[in-house]
């Protein structure tokens, strides 16, 4: 299963099986948040067979069963930490479920307290979300999309803008709100755009993850 692939199989999942995650699986993770690390600025940071993220009365509330493991997005406290977090985030989900393991992005039902305890975070690391991760008790189900035309801004659209567009919604966002704006200016410069919402900047990240695997990075270029 290819990235692509991986994107149009994930749905948001909360209950896991008593599984561990294998070494080799473990392994290729590791690679990928080290390299986002490195090129993003982040600590990120893979946390195995640890129930205590996940262990709260805040997890009943959010309907979370058996997470273990989980992704924790951490880096410096600068304006921009979210959109970077939301896009390496969402490189690690893709390719945790290419590997045959399941996600959920978690914003609020956690304990942010027992992260912070198990990573020995320091002053100035700042704890953007988590991401559970594990074998899923289901594959998920798939969820309501806005038409392309409600997130989109462009006349005759190329085709990789529009393989972009399609691919970002299929992101996850917050409460599945889709508020994000993609606008092609000139032939092949991009805009993306968080139009509000919660944790819109988180959200940004992520569709920008999804765009660009889906219009191919060598298209088009970001611009501001």
């Amino acid at each position: 299963m290819d990235l692509l692939q991986a994107m149009r199989a994930r749905h948001s999942v909360r209950a896991y099986e008593d599984k561990p995650v294998p070494p080799a699986v473990r392994a290729a993770l590791e690679e990928e948040i080290a390299a986002c690390n490195a090129r993003f600025g982040l600590r990120m940071r893979l946390v195995t067979e640890e129930p205590n993220a996940f262990g709260s009365f805040l997890v009943h509330y959010g309907k979370f069963k058996g997470v273990r493991n989980y992704l924790a997005l951490v880096g410096d406290d600068a304006a921009d930490v979210n959109e970077r977090a939301g896009y390496c985030g969402e490189r690690v989900v893709l390719l945790a479920q290419a590997l045959g393991l399941n996600s959920c992005w978690v914003a609020l039902t956690f304990s942010k307290r027992a992260v912070r305890r198990a990573l020995g975070l320091n002053k100035g690391e700042k704890l953007v979300c988590v991401i559970a991760l594990g074998y899923g008790k289901t594959q998920g189900v798939p969820r309501r999309s806005k038409p392309a035309e409600k997130v989109m801004r462009a006349e005759n659209p190329p085709a990789w803008f529009l393989a972009g567009v399609e691919a970002a919604l299929l992101a996850p966002t917050a409460v599945n709100q889709q508020k994000f704006l993609f606008t092609l200016v000139g032939e092949r410069g991009v805009r993306a755009e968080c139009t509000g919402g919660f944790y819109g900047k988180v959200d940004l990240g992520i569709v920008r993850c999804h765009f660009e695997l889906g219009a191919g990075a060598e298209n088009f270029d970001w611009v501001r």
